[in-house]
C-alpha cells in the first residue's frame, strides 16, 4: 500500500477504467474524472470492492477551474499526487472543405488544452517533492496528419508538443512526462463485435495499455521514456 494518489482524467469504460484499476491494485488512491458521471461510479465500485480507495469527481476537462479543483480535492482527500493521466480526447473528422472552426476549437480544447491545465496543476504538486509522473494519451493523429483527420490531428499534435516541452522542463526537476501514441483500435465495449473477424489480440487490450502506463511510472529515472508507441502485432505502420 501507499499513501500516494493518482488522477485519471478522461475516464471511459476501457482505457481510463483499466488504468485506474491498475494503479489501485498497487495501493494508489485513485481520483477518476470525466464529464459523464455514469462512467465513474462502476470503476469506483470495482476498486472499493477489491479493497482500494477511489473517488469519483465529475470534471469537464475543458473547464480550467474544474480541473484545478480536481487536483486540489485529490491532494486533500486522497494523498500526495504521484501520477496524473490525461486520457481525454476530442475527435472531429471530415474534409477540410467542411470543417467548422467551432468544432475544431472544441476538439482542441478537449485533446490539448485540458492536458495543459492538468499537467500544469499536477506539476505544481510534484515539483516541490521532486517526483511524480504525468502521462498523456496520444494517437496516431498526433504523429502524422491524414486526409480528413485535420480536426483531430491539431489537438493531438498539440498534446504531443506539450508533452515534449514539459518533459524537457520538468525532467530535471524529478517529474517524468510521457506521451503514449496509441496506434490502433482499442478493444472497447462498443467495438468488441469487430474482434470476431480478426486474429487473436488484433485490437489493443485496455488492460495491456494500463500495464504499459504503470510500467512507465515505475521506470528508473536513469532510463525514462518520453515517447512510446504501442500497437497490436498485426498493425501496419
Amino acid at each position: 500500500m501507499t499513501d500516494k494518489s493518482c488522477i485519471v482524467l478522461g475516464l471511459g469504460p476501457s482505457t481510463g477504467a483499466s488504468v485506474a484499476r491498475r494503479f489501485a491494485r498497487e495501493g494508489y488512491a485513485v481520483a477518476v474524472a470525466a464529464r459523464r458521471a455514469e462512467h465513474l461510479e462502476p470503476v469506483v465500485h470495482d476498486i472499493e470492492k477489491a479493497g482500494g480507495r477511489a473517488l469519483a469527481i465529475p470534471t469537464d476537462a475543458t473547464d480550467e477551474d474544474a480541473v484545478i479543483d480536481l487536483v486540489r480535492k485529490t491532494e486533500k482527500d486522497l494523498g500526495p499526487l504521484a501520477v496524473a493521466v490525461y486520457n481525454a480526447s476530442g475527435r472531429v473528422m471530415g474534409s477540410i472543405l467542411d470543417l467548422k472552426t467551432s468544432d475544431v476549437t472544441d476538439a482542441w480544447r478537449i485533446s490539448c488544452l485540458g492536458g495543459l491545465v492538468l499537467g500544469r496543476e499536477a506539476a505544481k504538486c510534484m515539483v516541490p517533492r521532486n517526483e511524480g509522473t504525468i502521462i498523456f494519451t496520444g494517437a496516431t493523429s498526433g504523429m502524422r496528419g491524414s486526409a480528413k483527420f485535420a480536426g483531430f490531428a491539431i489537438g493531438k499534435f498539440g498534446l504531443r508538443a506539450l508533452a515534449q516541452s514539459m518533459a524537457r522542463e520538468l525532467g530535471p526537476q524529478g517529474v517524468h512526462v510521457a506521451y503514449v501514441n496509441i496506434d490502433g483500435q482499442i478493444h472497447t465495449p462498443r467495438q468488441a463485435h469487430l474482434a470476431a473477424d480478426r486474429p487473436p489480440d488484433a485490437m489493443l487490450d485496455p488492460e495491456a495499455i494500463a500495464e504499459t502506463y504503470f510500467q512507465l511510472h515505475n521506470q528508473h529515472r536513469s532510463a525514462w521514456t518520453q515517447e512510446l508507441d504501442i500497437r497490436p502485432w498485426v498493425e501496419k505502420f
